[in-house]
């Protein structure tokens, strides 16, 4: 459950904007809602695709450029060394493959991450000095291998560094760090991708005449894979990466992509930056998380259309496999939660497992923290040894947590979003417990589902839709816009593909709309026909028998009785007395249910052979008149005293009735009894 927020909208100032720069009423609402407010952001938003500031704003840009042009003059022998995932081999098959072009000694190196883990590494640096190396070009990485370029230089090899990531206290002794967060760098742009970074060194070697639109006609398609694979902002320059790249994509010559784009089924399919984040990224991804990066350089570069043809196959079965290890995870810990419950009642999860795979479980966090809206952290175990992975929600700094945990790790690193580190097998609990003790000192987000703004049907048109395609490319930080459509009466509600998905037929005062629920059965949609209900959707243009209409896609509903905060804060003081910490007294006592509201609910669940939706829609199920934290403590005592049985996993959920018989003091139950001692 998702706390529902929409943003802000000055209506006066939309229409100023409307006005102002003659566009249509929808697009003004939208760039006033963002923040894009002057001509030049409104131009440089919807309409640049080449105006690129120069390399050279970036700190120690000219000393990278000055070694690596004597490099290649000298012949030396240059290594670009990257990284593993999307935004690491894109940056590799770029730099080499533009080095290569102008008549360097080079190669590349990947190191793996299930035996060598990100970054530099001292067993790499030796032999790369053993294969003849001279000067070692990281690309998105390098900034925090203080160590390891210091361990080169003893062995007379220099390093430039380009990366993206925050610089730690000490800044390597490296010929040249390149790297936009660095304290003195003058660079206006600072939300580059690694392979953003990495464009930026060739646009600084091509010199003051760099014809940025041929470097951008042919480098755009690596350049927009690797910035939408890093999720960076899709604003100013990376916008321009993206759009450039998903032309250059859907028009690609390399034999690498047109394959990889072919086994994905993308071919003859529009391009969009989504499809892309979830179709080619997962397979270059896959690949490194299953330890063979090198296989998505060679596709990136090769020019033989059967390697290609041969790689990109090999590929989508490594995404299938992925695919599959991670379903296997969610299944493991599915089952543990139904027999656990507890495991998700903590501020921040933390879950572990015997052998996950260390490649998946990040994703498999960030599925967690879904379902939960809580930063998660999923541990992977190994022997005395683990490795571990955590997503955050927006508000929540991740990194800062497990910073406050370093006594009890071997290894961490991170930002406030995603974080990966490492411990002895012993400190899980210890570690489980003290980044709660940090989360409890915090005022704690709710998970959001941010809504760009509400919607009133009778504006739903094709030309409305078709003007938000200005909009695109979406992604970090311009997200797909998700509009309300509230207080909308449920007409139908149509099962589709053997009862796989709905349709709903939706009506407010006399318009009626049309829309799409993808993945829930009519037996799992907790609505009722006449039911009035708010939803929270995407719309696109849908194209059959030559007419086009407008295409509706729920991603959440709820009922229009709900109060989303209300709910998300009354299950808050649950889960927090349940977790041994003691919340407010009066938000306590506000959830010690009486007799009456136990039997209603009993009575509810007799009538209807138990539940089998989500528990929260209990809530509107009994005309909103007990607050989710109260429901929660009564099916708790409930199910302690044998009333009911509870299975809640991560896909379903069931309460099931017990045949009782004579009377059951529900006074008992001992969540009551301790509710009672707590508040006296």
């Amino acid at each position: 459950m998702k706390l529902w927020t929409v943003a802000p909208l000055d209506k006066a100032e939309a229409t100023k904007l409307q006005t102002e720069y003659d566009l249509p009423s929808i697009i003004a609402m939208l760039l006033q809602i963002r923040g894009i407010k002057t001509r030049d952001e409104i131009e440089d938003f919807l309409y640049n695709e080449s105006v690129i500031a120069s390399p050279f704003e970036i700190k120690d840009m000219d000393k990278a450029v000055a070694r690596v042009r004597k490099a290649i003059d000298s012949e030396e022998f240059i290594c670009v060394y990257g990284d593993y995932d999307a935004d690491g081999v894109t940056s590799t098959a770029l730099l080499y493959s533009y080095l290569e072009a102008v008549g360097a000694n080079v190669m590349y190196y990947i190191p793996s991450r299930e035996t060598e883990g990100y970054g530099m590494n001292k067993n790499a640096v030796t032999l790369l000095h053993q294969k003849g190396v001279k000067l070692i070009v990281t690309v998105d990485n390098g900034i925090a291998a203080n160590e390891e370029i210091d361990y080169a230089k003893t062995l007379g090899m220099d390093t430039v560094v380009t990366d993206h990531h925050m610089p730690l206290k000490t800044i390597p002794n490296a010929v040249a760090v390149v790297d936009l967060h660095q304290k003195d760098c003058p660079s206006r742009f600072k939300q580059l991708s690694g392979v953003g970074v990495a464009f930026k060194l060739m646009m600084a070697l091509e010199g003051e005449y760099c014809d940025t639109d041929a470097l951008l006609d042919n480098y755009a398609d690596l350049l927009s894979l690797g910035t939408i694979g890093d999720i960076v902002d899709l604003k100013g320059e990376n916008r321009v990466f993206v759009k450039r790249g998903l032309y250059s994509l859907a028009n690609t010559d390399r034999p690498g992509i047109a394959a990889l784009m072919n086994a994905s089924g993308l071919k003859d399919r529009e391009l969009t930056a989504g499809r892309v984040s979830f179709t080619l990224v997962p397979r270059i991804n896959a690949v490194g998380r299953l330890g063979l990066s090198g296989k998505s350089v060679t596709l990136l570069l090769t020019e033989d259309d059967s390697e290609a043809r041969e790689i990109a196959g090999a590929m989508d079965m490594d995404n299938a496999e992925r695919r599959q290890i991670e379903n296997n995870i969610i299944d493991d810990i599915d089952e543990m939660v139904r027999v656990n419950p507890s495991l998700v009642l903590d501020k921040v999860i933390v879950i572990e497992g015997e052998h996950w795979h260390q490649g998946v479980i990040g994703i498999v966090a960030s599925r967690i923290k879904e379902i939960y809206g809580k930063p998660t952290v999923i541990v992977s175990t190994d022997g005395e040894a683990a490795k571990a992975s955590g997503r955050s929600v927006e508000g929540f700094p991740l990194c800062d947590a497990v910073a406050y945990c370093a006594d009890l790790l071997t290894h961490y690193g991170g930002h406030p979003m995603a974080v990966g580190l490492s411990l002895d097998r012993k400190n899980i609990e210890l570690f489980r417990k003290r980044i709660n003790e940090f989360a409890s000192q915090q005022q704690m987000p709710f998970d959001r589902l941010d809504i760009a703004c509400k919607l009133n049907p009778a504006m739903l048109s094709v030309d409305m839709v078709e003007a938000l395609e200005v909009m695109q490319p979406y992604g970090a930080g311009n997200p797909t816009p998700i509009f309300g459509l509230f207080q909308m009466t449920i007409a139908d509600i149509i099962p589709l593909s053997n009862n796989k998905h709905i349709k709903l037929l939706l009506t407010r005062n006399s318009t009626r709309v049309t829309a799409m629920q993808f993945f829930t059965s009519a037996d799992e949609f907790p609505y009722k026909k006449g039911e009035k209900v708010d939803l929270a959707v995407t719309l696109d243009i849908n194209e059959y028998g030559g007419s086009r209409s407008v295409s509706v896609i729920v991603k959440s509903i709820k009922s229009s009785a709900d109060d989303t905060l209300a709910l998300l804060e009354s299950l808050r003081v649950y889960e927090d007395f349940c977790g041994g910490r003691v919340p407010d007294k009066s938000k306590l006592a506000a959830l010690l249910p009486n007799r009456e509201e136990f039997a209603v609910l009993y009575r509810f669940l007799r009538s209807n052979g138990g539940y089998g939706y989500k528990t929260e829609t209990l809530v509107h199920r009994l005309g909103d008149r007990i607050s989710y934290g109260k429901m929660r403590v009564m099916l708790e005592a409930m199910n302690e005293l044998g009333l009911i049985v509870i299975r809640e996993g991560l896909k379903q959920n069931r309460i099931t009735l017990n045949d009782v018989r004579g009377k059951v003091d529900l006074d008992s139950a001992r969540i009551i009894r301790a509710i009672r001692e707590a508040i006296q």
